[in-house]
């Protein structure tokens, strides 16, 4: 009983030492706008002009609690001279003063330090950096050459992010212009990314020499974008500018921006489960102008935000959105979290806005969740589900679901052990995307396994069945006869490259 006490106040004064350290005064230009104080300058001054340019903006800030609190454009928008993001050239500037127009949490941190803090120990602040191919990570890497060279057909230019064209453009097919349709236009592929990954994930935030955002990287509303000035996101991805209204963003519609489509459905899972068909078909008693979370009086059933974010059953409100998460279900192989607070958002939050490649811009902690373990998390979701639903009824339905968890990654070993196979004796196409067994892989994963882990977690039975397990299970077959194939025609040739050149077309199904 003494050596578990003994071990349980360890883990407590490590969490507090790792806590510490994570403070959001390791960002020098937060401690620089906590105490900056512009002289000469007021919100009416500010609407002269923009009543008229930007009504929408206006109105919506009238309309915010922020407008209420005596919170206006000064106290976001308004920033030293020197400042990594100020706007050099804005008509309206003053002896210590100019504005900034791509704001980040480093601002919202002023007044919500709190909140800004339990954001960057969750797994929403590595949404930027774990894509960025600047990291050096394999996974930003790849992430990277998808979107910009795959899809955006960018040729041999080097990256945004600093990695050689040459490099990028590695396996990419050769027999047809299409491939490189952007090599002498580079900025059209940049700009095509802005409009897929970058509006979820974020990206590197870049400024001209005057503070103006670049349009290849702003307006980002990303959760994770990592701005000039240490910032990590802009808390947009959730309370939309200028009205930043709590409601909205604890309406599940707010998740759905980016949790939703083949890969990862929750909007879609939530909407066919009974939570969403209860929430459907009794919006009236819900009410998302309180955190409160009191069933009977301000919701019917659990949404997004009561399992992920409220308080709720003794549970404190929290930001933290990895907190109450046993598994990591987005990954090729589900593990356990049992890596603590997140650490991408941190390095990159106290680097000050240093774009550094494996230290100040990492891929961060894919195990981030609760810094007690696993079990406690799993536990204090378990509090969520008792809050409605009785012991019996929520210990089964977590034994369900890891036991879906359990079964995919049976099937993840052993398309595993076939990628591994194939590889080691060159039988993977140099352009993967048009490698069949690659992409029957990724789908697996990506696409397919995903939706039936999620389906499983969050009680949607089509889902977790026609739209995963079933589709899983094609998968490995495919595979296995794409592997079998090859396996045996590497042993007639005894050449992988004669091998790939004569494979007959090996078309995929579809996997929507």
């Amino acid at each position: 009983m003494k050596k578990a006490l003994t071990a349980g106040l360890s883990v407590a004064a490590l969490t507090t030492v790792a806590f510490a350290a994570n403070s959001l005064d390791s960002n020098p230009n937060y401690k620089k706008l906590k105490n900056f104080h512009p002289k000469g300058v007021s919100n009416d001054q500010c609407l002269m002009c923009h009543k008229t340019m930007d009504p929408g903006i206006v109105a919506d800030w009238q309309h915010s609690k922020h407008a209420k609190a005596g919170v206006g454009c000064v106290e976001c928008h308004v920033v030293p001279k020197d400042y990594p993001t100020a706007f050099k050239n804005h008509p309206m500037q003053g002896a210590n003063w100019t504005v900034q127009i791509a704001v980040s949490s480093v601002t919202c941190a002023k007044c919500h330090a709190k909140e800004v803090t339990e954001y960057l120990n969750s797994g929403h602040a590595r949404g930027g950096a774990q894509w960025l191919a600047v990291n050096g990570s394999k996974h930003g890497y790849l992430m990277s050459k998808l979107s910009y060279y795959y899809e955006s057909l960018k040729g041999k230019n080097p990256s945004l992010n600093g990695v050689p064209g040459a490099k990028m453009a590695k396996g990419i097919r050769k027999d047809g212009s299409v491939y490189y349709a952007n090599q002498n236009n580079p900025k059209i592929a940049d700009l095509n990314v802005a409009n897929i990954c970058i509006q979820c994930h974020g990206t590197t935030v870049k400024l001209d020499k005057n503070g103006v955002p670049d349009p290849r990287t702003w307006p980002s509303d990303g959760i994770a974008s990592l701005y000039p000035d240490g910032g990590v996101g802009n808390c947009l991805a959730c309370h939309s500018r200028h009205k930043f209204s709590a409601a909205e963003a604890r309406n599940p519609a707010s998740c759905g921006n980016c949790h939703l489509g083949p890969d990862h459905p929750m909007k879609e899972i939530f909407e066919s489960s009974v939570h969403g068909h209860i929430y459907d078909t009794n919006e009236k008693d819900y009410n998302f102008e309180t955190g409160a979370q009191i069933p009977g009086k301000t919701l019917r059933a659990a949404t997004c935000f009561t399992c992920h974010m409220a308080a709720i059953n003794g549970l404190k409100a929290t930001h933290n959105v990895s907190l109450r998460l046993k598994w990591n279900l987005w990954a090729p192989d589900s593990f356990l979290r049992t890596g603590g607070h997140e650490t991408a958002g941190w390095a990159f939050w106290k680097g000050g806005g240093k774009i550094i490649g494996g230290k100040t811009v990492i891929r961060g902690n894919a195990k981030a969740g609760n810094p007690n373990g696993p079990e406690a998390a799993r536990a204090d979701m378990k509090k969520v589900c008792m809050t409605c639903h009785q012991a019996t009824f929520t210990n089964n339905y977590f034994q369900r679901v890891d036991a879906a968890v359990t079964i995919y990654n049976q099937y993840k070993a052993f398309a595993n052990k076939m990628m591994k196979d194939l590889k080691s004796k060159g039988l993977i196409k140099a352009d993967v995307w048009s490698d069949p067994f690659f992409k029957l892989y990724y789908y697996l994963w990506h696409h397919e396994g995903r939706r039936f882990r999620h389906g499983a977690a969050m009680g949607s039975p089509d889902y977790a069945h026609w739209h995963g397990v079933f589709q899983v299970m094609q998968d490995i077959r495919e595979m296995n006869d794409i592997y079998n194939y090859r396996m045996k025609m590497y042993k007639k040739y005894g050449n992988a490259k004669k091998v790939l050149e004569n494979e007959p077309p090996m078309p995929v199904v579809t996997h929507e």
